[in-house]
């Protein structure tokens, strides 16, 4: 059993104090501790130091004085239970302690009963629960931020699979099983525990039981959660055994780094064994209070043993408690115990008598108050999280060398790995997310790959297909147990790229009678009856979800074979290089052509005017004999030649493009088939082929919904052309891989569109298989200098038939020629926008209606707009030279009618004027006459 230590806070009331009963005059501290251990001899001169400087300072708890008393359990749980129980009969108020996680659970019991805060820096085994041990406080980050970190490294490393060795009590086993809680966040996991009895019984014969195990199997990855004693013990025959040489990883915990602290200077073996490992220490920040500590440490400890962050946890420990007494008093709590004098024993009567044990009636408060500490000690800032959990725990990754240790970077929760102190980066930055350089077992700087093939003699069972069909791929030679193929000699090419050598046997699959199902034989892989598969199968979803691929080999998808018939050459032949839609487009925008030349040429062009029959002719003439550039009307206005030269441009992209489509169904072979791709097939309800062992048959019936009714297993290429001969399957499905090979013996048949699913080949490992990297990288090296195509040619090349998919040559549909057909509508709206705003100024110009302003006539101004649109279109119907005379001769005519209308006005008033003259004569003579 573990040595515990315990520190026990004794209130004695001492009589005439001056403070009254509400605050004791003196405390006395009682310690159980295993002074054997390093932790155990750091934390008792810490503690004393710490009580020491409490007192002296009478501000902390106003005259009161702590006492200290240690008791050493001696690596006995026993007697560390009796001097527990002794503390509590003697009116405790905290623990500070245990030392182990073992003791932690048994005495946490007991606290939770007597209401005695346990606070301990040395017992942190994560399920030390908060919600269990309420009365059980770590000061400390516990082993569950410890684990965290080792998971981050061996995750920065890229390695997936690591082995434990840890001390087989509460602390060990707790830890490893957040280790591997951890590990399995990242996708990695623990391959092997090794437990090894508890501290101090482990022999060396334990240890290296456990070794020879480790070193027969794949993992390199080797972590290291024990005590000190246990664990130089195992990088002592570690390095008996050579596993302290180059290819091997070693992570201990925070063991280690004690021992580097507080053990100076190492033994030259023990220095020479752990050099390359890695380990963490607890990262406390530097400060001047730490400083001034560690300057005092050497007179503290008179030179027997070095500081480490424990020590400083426990000096901050003691002060974390002492000012929550001080709190609790100030709160004027009065410290009051009752004594139990007996427990109750099981029913049927008798007791238990366990003395004069005290429950603490200020004991919740005293909790309360020291989780509530936010202050700052030697260790940094010290608070608590409502978990209990400390703020930002961080640690040193250090790095033992030849001449001592190096600091290769940090880690905290919330800046995981890098190279910048906690203190200074709170967020998990891609830019920081990096070490400085390892120096590993064996003194070299390369990072290790992390495992080998195991040392126990067997061979990696590698499963191959036996199949029946398409053995070019993959077959067994007869009457022998090799195989060969294609398959075979890429996996061999891939196998001998490898930097280390990889023992191995061909196991085959299947009865040999028909194609077995690759579903089935993947599933073997995951069940652990093969290391690994090799043999035309295909990468697709439901595999990928139970092993890993390495990167495909070759690109495989499916595809629609079917069967074909030679085109024979009909009547309508010269129809065909056109859809329907257009040939109808086309005729549609010839004749819309010679409609728009009609209208910009008609009022200037006499070869555009003439009676209305002629009219038309030269509309339909104009239009079609621009398909042979052979329209011999002259075209004279700008607009109408801007029109014809984009419309001439589109009839020779037109003309070209029908001439390559008729010539090619003219002069090369046609085939042709019901069958044009997947989506026909797919709508149609004929039967369709698949081979037997193939994902086509799942992908078919849960990917597209076809019945299972209409699929047909075929099991060999001869069985595809049978029943697509026999017409016993309308087309047939499989991979292209397959498919060619098929084509190339069968000139019958050919592929029916496109490759309606894109997939490939690759190697099946188990999950997290390490080869399974390595494997992809050589096929990439295969591909890249070319060994990949050389495979192919010899297994795969053929002289192949011509295939209709490479000489259908599909109608030309309008979408490949609408932009041409819409630039041309815009610029004929174009041209017949400018052409109309020219006839309107014209027209408006010109025009005797508007022009006649000196009389405006009455019939003009009501006139209708129908009147108005007839007088405009007859405009637009005359020749531009006629308009132009018209309007002159009308003008004239009108000038003449206004100078005779001015003529005939100045006459008559000459003759009023003369009547005037004549009457006015008249008058006087006849006034004479009367006055005579």
């Amino acid at each position: 059993m573990n040595l515990v230590w315990v520190v026990s806070i004794l209130i004695i009331c001492i009589p005439g104090s001056t403070e009254g009963a509400s605050r004791p005059a003196a405390v006395n501290v009682g310690a159980m501790c295993t002074l054997g251990t390093i932790n155990g001899r750091v934390s008792k001169i810490a503690i004393e130091a710490a009580v020491n400087d409490v007192n002296s300072d009478p501000t902390i708890l106003g005259g009161t004085k702590l006492s200290i008393t240690f008791h050493d359990s001696n690596f006995s749980g026993f007697l560390g239970i009796i001097g527990a129980l002794k503390f509590m009969e003697s009116d405790t108020v905290a623990i500070i302690g245990p030392q182990t996680a073992v003791m932690a659970h048994v005495l946490s019991h007991l606290a939770n009963e007597l209401h005695v805060p346990l606070l301990s820096f040395t017992a942190l085994d994560p399920t030390l629960s908060s919600l269990q041990y309420p009365y059980f406080v770590q000061t400390a980050p516990n082993d569950l931020f410890q684990m965290a970190a080792i998971a981050d490294m061996v995750s920065y490393f890229g390695w997936t699979e690591v082995a434990a060795i840890f001390t087989d009590d509460d602390s060990g086993r707790n830890g490893v099983a957040a280790l591997g809680d951890k590990l399995a966040e990242k996708r990695h996991k623990i391959c092997y525990k090794a437990a090894l009895p508890p501290e101090p019984k482990a022999t060396r014969d334990d240890v290296k039981n456990q070794l020879v195990m480790i070193r027969m199997m794949e993992s390199r990855v080797i972590v290291v959660h024990t005590f000190a004693k246990s664990g130089l013990v195992v990088f002592d025959v570690a390095q008996e055994l050579g596993m302290m040489e180059s290819g091997y990883v070693w992570i201990a915990t925070a063991w280690l780094s004690t021992v580097l602290d507080s053990t100076s200077p190492l033994s030259s073996k023990t220095a020479n064994s752990i050099q390359g490992a890695l380990t963490l220490r607890p990262h406390t920040p530097d400060s001047k209070g730490k400083r001034a500590f560690i300057s005092r440490w050497n007179k503290l400890s008179n030179g027997s043993i070095g500081l480490n962050p424990y020590g400083l946890y426990a000096y901050d420990t003691v002060w974390m408690l002492a000012h929550a007494i001080n709190l609790l008093l100030d709160q004027g709590v009065t410290i009051s115990f009752s004594n139990i004098t007996s427990l109750g024993g099981p029913k049927g009567g008798g007791t238990v008598n366990l003395g004069a044990l005290s429950i603490f009636h200020g004991g919740k408060q005293l909790l309360d108050n020291i989780l509530q500490t936010n202050t700052t000690g030697l260790t940094g800032p010290i608070a608590f999280h409502p978990d209990r959990s400390p703020l930002n725990p961080a640690y040193d990754l250090i790095n033992i060398i030849e001449n001592g240790y190096q600091r290769i970077g940090y880690w905290s929760n919330y800046s995981g790995i890098s190279v910048v102190p906690p203190e200074t980066s709170s967020n998990r930055s891609t830019l920081n997310q990096h070490l400085h350089t390892v120096v590993w077992p064996g003194g070299t700087t390369v990072k290790p790959r992390g495992w080998v093939f195991p040392n126990n003699g067997k061979q990696l069972r590698i499963g191959v297909p036996n199949r029946v069909s398409y053995r070019d791929f993959v077959s067994r030679r007869n009457g022998t147990d090799i195989v060969e193929g294609y398959c075979i000699d890429i996996f061999l090419a891939a196998i001998k790229l490898l930097p280390y050598a990889v023992p191995y046997e061909f196991v085959l699959f299947g009865d040999g009678l028909k194609n077995p199902s690759y579903n089935e034989f993947v599933k073997m892989i995951a069940l652990g009856k093969f290391d690994a598969a090799v043999g035309g199968i295909a990468i697709v979803t439901n595999r990928t979800k139970i092993v890993d691929f390495t990167q495909p080999y070759i690109e495989s998808g499916l595809v629609v074979v079917a069967p074909v018939r030679r085109l024979k050459s009909r009547a309508w032949a010269f129809l065909k290089p056109f859809s329907p839609l257009m040939w109808g487009v086309t005729a549609a925008f010839f004749l819309i052509i010679g409609l728009v030349m009609w209208i910009l040429e008609h009022r200037i062009n006499d070869e555009f005017r003439g009676p209305p029959r002629k009219q038309i002719v030269t509309i339909l003439w104009f239009s079609f004999s621009t398909m042979f550039f052979a329209h011999r009307e002259n075209t004279v206005s700008t607009l109408g030649r801007m029109v014809l030269i984009i419309w001439l441009f589109i009839v020779l992209i037109i003309n070209s493009s029908y001439t390559a489509s008729l010539t090619s169904m003219l002069t090369v072979q046609q085939l042709e088939s019901p069958i044009t791709g997947i989506d026909t097939l797919v709508t149609s309800t004929e039967p369709i082929g698949y081979q037997i062992g193939s994902f086509a048959q799942n992908y078919l019936v849960e990917e597209l919904n076809i019945p299972r009714s209409r699929l047909v297993p075929l099991g060999s290429p001869e069985a595809y052309a049978d029943a697509l001969k026999k017409r016993t399957v309308a087309a047939v499905v499989d991979e292209k891989a397959y498919i060619e090979l098929f084509l190339s013996e069968n000139c019958m048949f050919s592929i029916r569109g496109q490759e309606f699913t894109k997939s490939g080949w690759g190697f099946a490992f188990p999950r997290d298989s390490p080869l399974t990297i390595d494997m992809s990288t050589a096929i990439l090296t295969l591909s890249e200098n070319g060994d990949l195509q050389k495979i192919h040619d010899k297994w795969l090349s053929r002289k192949t038939c011509a295939q209709t998919s490479d000489l259908i040559s599909d109608q030309l549909q309008l979408q490949s020629f609408w932009g041409l057909f819409l630039i041309c509508g815009i610029a004929c709206l174009i041209a017949l926008f400018i052409h109309f705003l020219l006839a309107l100024r014209q027209f408006s110009r010109h025009s005797p209606e508007a022009e006649d302003q000196t009389e405006p006539s009455s019939h003009s101004r009501r006139a209708s707009l129908s009147s108005r649109l007839h007088t405009f279109l007859s405009f637009i119907d005359k020749k531009a030279d006629e308009s132009k005379n018209n309007n002159k001769t009308k003008r004239k005519r009108k000038e003449m009618m206004v100078s005779n209308g001015k003529e005939n006005c100045e006459n008559d008033s000459r003759n009023i004027s003369k009547r005037i003259q004549i009457n006015n004569s008249q008058e006087i003579h006849i006034n004479a006459d009367n006055d005579t």
